[in-house]
């Protein structure tokens, strides 16, 4: 298991997203496995582009959110913080609206002291592929 806390729920991540950008987009966080964070969201007027089509906006918002998450539970949120670094994303297939969700699963490539690699596919409601990302944190030491 990679998680610093393992007791934690989605239904906790989801209560502390509250008035923010994953909340704006209704990204959801509906699981947690082992190994990986998995998550969701909706393809309608808040995350399409005017072709009315998935923004890739949206979907680079989900993977920076389910890999950012997924980093921040990896370790002890009192002596570090995870920052993004860069988010590296292809798009692969459209979405149109309302054919969503869209499901995205985080897991680990590195998990270093100072930085961790993730990588981040998302599908669609078939489980195609639209979206494959890699997004790279550094871990910043809280000063006390």
């Amino acid at each position: 298991m990679i998680w610093f806390n393992p007791s934690i729920t989605p239904e906790l991540i989801q209560s502390r997203s509250k008035h923010s950008m994953v909340d704006h987009l209704d990204i959801r966080i509906t699981s947690i496995t082992e190994d990986s964070l998995w998550g969701e969201m909706p393809v309608d007027h808040r995350t399409v582009q005017p072709m009315r089509r998935l923004h890739g906006g949206a979907s680079a918002a989900l993977a920076e959110t389910l890999g950012s998450i997924a980093a921040l539970l990896t370790v002890n949120p009192e002596e570090k913080a995870p920052v993004g670094l860069s988010l590296n994303i292809q798009h692969i297939r459209g979405v149109k609206e309302n054919e969503g969700p869209v499901r995205g699963k985080a897991s680990p490539v590195h998990l270093g002291g100072s930085t961790q690699v993730w990588a981040i596919v998302i599908f669609d409601p078939q489980d195609r592929i639209v979206a494959n990302a890699q997004l790279t944190v550094s871990l910043l030491q809280i000063k006390k």
